[in-house]
């Protein structure tokens, strides 16, 4: 399968946002309120795969200062699943976040998101804590240290 990776340091052009909104919808349900807020962060990284010109991964983050980035969102369309583009794009992630000089990554994550919670431990991430979010779920807080 061809499927080509491409970062962005600053919100991708609108064809681009469009395309990982359609497989954010299909993950996620949902409105694009998260375009909302990555358009408020000043310091962000979009890591995408394409096949042909189609998003068919994304992975979404920004800086929570200096040294530490939040790993946002993330997800692979379905029928893209178990080809390993969700272990790509984090593996270019992190690439990236080290030439960028963090020395920190975190996420959040659920117990219904089971893949990517393993996939995370699997990737040397640990688990720091946990929260209850504004609607009531249980979040599980994950680090990962880069250097």
């Amino acid at each position: 399968m061809n499927i080509r990776y491409q970062k962005f340091e600053e919100q991708p052009n609108s064809e681009i946002i469009e395309s990982i909104a359609k497989v954010h919808k299909e993950i996620f349900g949902g409105t694009d309120q998260w375009l909302e807020k990555l358009k408020s962060k000043q310091k962000v990284l979009v890591n995408i795969a394409l096949k042909d010109s189609e998003v068919i991964g994304f992975k979404i983050g920004y800086a929570l200062d200096e040294i530490t980035f939040y790993s946002w969102l993330g997800g692979v369309s379905s029928q893209y699943r178990n080809y390993g583009v969700a272990s790509e794009l984090m593996k270019q992630q992190h690439t990236d976040l080290k030439e960028m000089g963090y020395e920190v990554v975190q996420t959040k994550t659920m117990n219904k998101w089971r893949n990517m919670l393993l996939m995370n431990i699997r990737d040397g991430f640990d688990i720091v804590g946990t929260k209850i979010d504004e609607r009531g779920e249980l979040k599980i807080i994950l680090e990962k240290k880069l250097i």
